[in-house]
């Protein structure tokens, strides 16, 4: 594919004073969507992440026991959508949700930094599927994006794709790096021209991960790529989503850029750790700590 052939098709990015303009008004929006059964749907979205130095055998399966166990102890609240952790403990979350509707999602592909070799991508990326991934999430190359090697960077993405392709592949285009618009909506186009299945905000690895702004330009260029090729890209947000009212705000810049139809696990998720434990929190109307 002629990936810079393809992004003349599309309009450029919204200015910054057009994006934060826009942004203001939906975060007035998000009032409405503050409320219980908002939190539960959002709740029902998240991708449970553990990706920590620290994580074991044994620290993944206590964290997933619990996991399996809140459909018995919150049996009004839907679960979690999947559990997100490194390739190595992916069997281990397979033992542990056998049976459940919970997905298992691998990071893989050199995250967070995405800087190594594409053959040890590609085969962390066969390795984490074959151990039982359901869902894959990988990092668009920063340095190779703000250098403007544009295709070599999508030609990556494409080539994991194609070890992927029987799962969900999730591109994270660390929003928080790129900064700019024009570079967060040049970034999600490459990686759904590529084939990606949701556009990822962030690893949650750098200073700067989710934003609205960058919520909001990357949501419009998943409306206008669907605009010109009928196919639906979900969005994720993950990297200091935390409280129950980040997590109604991004679910308004869903509803408002690219509307209700999108407002399903299918197409909507958040990465997330913290939040959960405030989401339940406020859905429950006292404090627990859960995870």
């Amino acid at each position: 594919m002629d990936y810079v052939k393809e992004l003349e098709k599309y309009a450029p990015a919204h200015l910054d004073a057009q994006v934060a303009k826009e942004v203001a008004k939906i975060k007035m929006a998000a009032h409405r969507n503050g409320n219980v059964d908002v939190y539960k749907f959002c709740y029902s979205t998240i991708d449970l992440t553990t990706l920590s130095c620290n994580d074991s055998q044994e620290s993944v399966q206590a964290f997933v026991r619990k996991a399996v166990e809140f459909y018995d102890k919150y049996p009004h609240i839907p679960n979690v959508a999947s559990i997100c952790v490194y390739p190595p403990f992916v069997e281990t979350v397979g033992l542990e949700i056998d049976g459940t509707p919970m997905r298992i999602t691998s990071v893989a592909g050199a995250f967070p930094a995405s800087q190594s070799f594409v053959e040890v991508k590609a085969l962390e990326v066969a390795m984490a599927i074959e151990n039982g991934a359901d869902e894959i999430d990988i990092v668009l190359n920063p340095g190779m994006i703000l250098s403007g090697h544009y295709a070599e960077a999508a030609s990556e993405v494409e080539l994991l794709r194609e070890e992927a392709r029987d799962v969900v592949l999730k591109v994270i285009i660390e929003s928080g790096a790129l900064k700019t618009p024009e570079l967060i909506r040049t970034a999600s186009l490459l990686s759904m021209f590529a084939g990606a299945d949701f556009i990822k905000t962030s690893t949650g690895k750098i200073d700067v991960a989710a934003t609205p702004e960058a919520a909001f330009v990357m949501c419009h260029a998943i409306k206008d790529y669907y605009n010109l090729t009928g196919r639906k890209v979900g969005f994720k947000a993950a990297g200091g989503v935390r409280t129950p009212e980040d997590a109604a705000l991004y679910y308004t810049i869903v509803e408002e850029v690219l509307g209700e139809e999108w407002l399903t696990p299918d197409l909507f998720r958040i990465g997330a750790s913290s939040a959960a434990n405030n989401l339940i929190s406020a859905i429950e109307d006292k404090d627990i700590k859960y995870f």
